[in-house]
């Protein structure tokens, strides 16, 4: 199994719930291009990002036979370009919170965040704490401020000694590209026909009853389930229910 964070995420997000599908499943935590330890590109594309991780799979993970590949949220539309595009790879797909469909307001949220977090004031800070204080008041949700802050690093300068901080993924590149992001490219035509579940959060609105043709007309092998009391960040905030749910589509006999 594959898993894909969303937008300034990293692998490690996923650490315990591929620990609770170990007994199931080996897992590989990807940090996507332009977060994490991944290298950057100059743009934002989808096919670009999705070829990318094709690569790494195809070299090692995935050298032997397709794999499950989950993803959540910019995870999920790179998941599922990665099907359209490489569908010898991907033996299942998991797609979480996230449709095919592009949306003007799709990133509204993201808009708001990156953009506080290009405005802050790096060399003014003198730890972390700061960091998270100067956020603190745009940014009311201390879970989301720790998942964001979560890319801010100490960098030191080889020619003075001194050390600064500096984000870890391209967040400038990133949030330029917010509309890019937002959208979801052509697929040409192709389809994906390996077994799709697609995942909701009952609270979100990231997924429309008016997406389900869209994503049926990918994936013609689609399950939608909704896990209430659920936001945008599913399977941090519903754990349990999203691991179980995950394990009986993919441990099922088809």
């Amino acid at each position: 199994m594959v898993f894909l964070h969303g937008l300034m995420g990293r692998g490690k997000n996923f650490t315990s719930i591929a620990k609770a599908l170990a007994d199931d499943f080996r897992s590989l935590l990807v940090d996507l291009p332009n977060h994490g330890d991944s290298g950057w590109t100059e743009d934002f594309d989808y096919a670009e990002t999705a070829d990318i991780v094709a690569a790494q799979l195809r070299a090692g993970f995935a050298a032997d036979g397709p794999v499950a590949v989950v993803g959540h949220s910019l995870g999920g539309k790179v998941a599922m370009v990665l099907a359209l595009r490489h569908p010898e790879l991907v033996s299942a797909l998991v797609v979480v919170d996230i449709s095919p469909v592009p949306r003007d307001d799709g990133e509204g949220e993201f808009e708001h965040l990156l953009g506080t977090l290009s405005a802050l004031d790096l060399a003014a800070l003198d730890s972390r704490t700061d960091a998270d204080e100067a956020l603190s008041e745009p940014i009311g949700d201390a879970r989301v401020r720790g998942f964001l802050l979560q890319n801010l690093r100490r960098v030191k300068d080889a020619d003075s000694g001194r050390s600064s901080f500096a984000w870890q993924p391209n967040l400038h590149m990133l949030y330029r590209a917010l509309p890019q992001i937002g959208g979801f490219p052509d697929p040409g035509g192709a389809q994906y026909e390996g077994p799709v579940l697609w995942v909701a959060g009952g609270d979100s609105d990231y997924v429309r009853d008016e997406d389900a043709d869209s994503m049926r007309e990918l994936f013609p092998r689609t399950t939608r389930i909704s896990i209430k009391g659920a936001g945008h960040w599913v399977h941090s905030e519903r754990p349990e229910e999203f691991i179980s749910t995950v394990r009986w589509f993919l441990t099922r006999g088809d």
